[in-house]
């Protein structure tokens, strides 16, 4: 299973925005400086999570995007597979790509078994535990300041 680039370039957006949900929309051009991620690539990632739920737009001067709900109602699980869908260590674990061997591969249960694992551990890490951790390690995910309350940075 390998991350896309697409998936880790949301998750980082993801955990911006759960870090400062409280300071109300956030543009694209800040949350794609902040990131280190391409400005057009990341408005397209945005729509991508507003379609699935998870974010919210905002137009106007003072528009951008915002958490769609509690950061602690949006699981790492949920973004992954809102921008590169459902993950599998091997096809024939996913649905509807069962191989005809499935039922009598020696390893298939492995697979089956990895793979659900792994779904309940990013399940289980939802976007306020990690907004919580990465505010303990001083915000080091994102290369340029991040806002304060009282000084919010803007590009």
């Amino acid at each position: 299973m390998l991350i896309t680039r697409k998936a880790d370039y949301a998750v980082r957006a993801v955990l911006y925005l759960a870090l400062w949900s409280e300071e109300g929309p956030t543009p694209v051009a800040s949350l794609a400086r902040a990131a280190e991620v391409p400005e057009a690539f990341m408005a397209k990632i945005l729509q991508v999570l507003a379609r699935r739920g998870i974010v919210t737009s905002e137009r106007g001067v003072q528009g951008g995007f915002r958490l769609a709900r509690d950061p602690a109602a949006i699981s790492l699980l949920e973004v992954l597979e809102a921008v590169q869908g459902r993950l599998a260590l091997n096809e024939c674990v996913t649905e509807g790509h069962a191989c005809h061997r499935s039922g009598t591969c020696a390893v298939h249960p492995i697979w089956a078994q990895v793979r659900h694992d792994v779904e309940d551990r990013l399940l289980a890490s939802d976007f306020a535990t990690l907004a919580a951790r990465t505010a303990t390690f001083g915000g080091s995910i994102f290369h340029l300041p991040t806002p304060t309350r009282s000084d919010p940075w803007t590009p």
